[in-house]
């Protein structure tokens, strides 16, 4: 039984709603090279892969904070500082986006779905201006004819408030809608907008697992929802019986990513 067999017997939504960081592209990379200009910039050690693959999620300001406090926890963060240290991170995140790639999969499966007629828009915490030229870069750009940013709303995730507005300008109702991501964010603004909600297991959800949040399905690969592409019942999993994925494969990638890094970092370093 496929993905949509199993949340939408005999139709296909009418509407597929997607994350973007840790859903359809894997943008750590780039957003860790960024994080690390900016603290070396105010004097501070670099954070590294993997602390900002945890710390990504809940927009720009956030992850700054978090960056500046080295913690998830950014409570005690000094509001002029955070707003001195964003200024330096946009511009360093404005260079380009040669470390992001895009996951296994999401071409087939944004090709099949705008052949199957389905309208797709994109919701993310991203700032509005960086996600237009991100997709251009990536190929991705032509599917959606809706994009919402983190800054495009006075809201962001998990806050529902794009769904909404999405659905608002489709004129099609939550119970034709699917939202696809990869983390709590995600799962929560669906679920507060009567959204059903599949999501990523490869993704990012603060290095916890994305099953807890009980969204109605977990999927390894998003070729899992078109129909015949992976063999049946391999790559999809009910959130009762999902696991945390193989902490390995995400280390082999991480590794060939962060040399990467290191090296454009250096790069960066002697030209300052």
């Amino acid at each position: 039984m496929t993905v949509f067999e199993q949340l939408f017997p005999g139709r296909l939504p009418k509407l597929v709603m997607f994350d973007l960081d840790g859903t359809l592209v894997d943008s750590v990379p780039d957003l860790a090279l960024a994080v690390d200009k900016m603290l070396l910039a105010l004097g501070r050690p670099v954070a590294g892969l993997h602390a900002v693959r945890e710390w990504v999620g809940n927009g720009v300001p956030v992850l700054v904070r978090r960056a500046l406090a080295g913690h998830i926890d950014h409570s005690g963060v000094d509001d002029a500082e955070a707003e001195q240290a964003l200024a330096i991170f946009m511009e360093a995140y404005s260079g380009g986006h040669e470390l992001t790639q895009v996951y296994p999969g999401v071409q087939e499966t944004l090709s099949w779905m705008h052949k199957q007629g389905m309208e797709m828009a994109l919701i993310t915490n991203k700032p509005e201006q960086f996600v237009a030229p991100l997709l251009d870069e990536m190929k991705l750009g032509r599917f959606f004819r809706l994009i919402i940013g983190g800054d495009t709303l006075p809201q962001r995730k998990p806050d529902p408030a794009a769904l909404f507005h999405v659905m608002k300008m489709t004129g099609i109702p939550a119970s034709q809608c699917l939202f696809i991501g990869d983390s709590r964010s995600d799962v929560q603004a669906a679920k507060a907008a009567g959204v059903t909600c599949v999501a990523l297991s490869y993704g990012y959800n603060h290095g916890r697992p994305i099953a807890e949040e009980e969204p109605a399905l977990v999927i390894d690969d998003l070729r899992a929802l078109i129909p015949g592409c992976l063999e049946a019942g391999a790559e999809i999993m009910s959130t009762d019986s999902v696991q945390s994925p193989p902490g390995n494969a995400i280390v082999v990638v991480t590794r060939k990513l962060w040399m990467k890094v290191i090296k454009a970092l250096a790069r960066w370093r002697w030209r300052a």
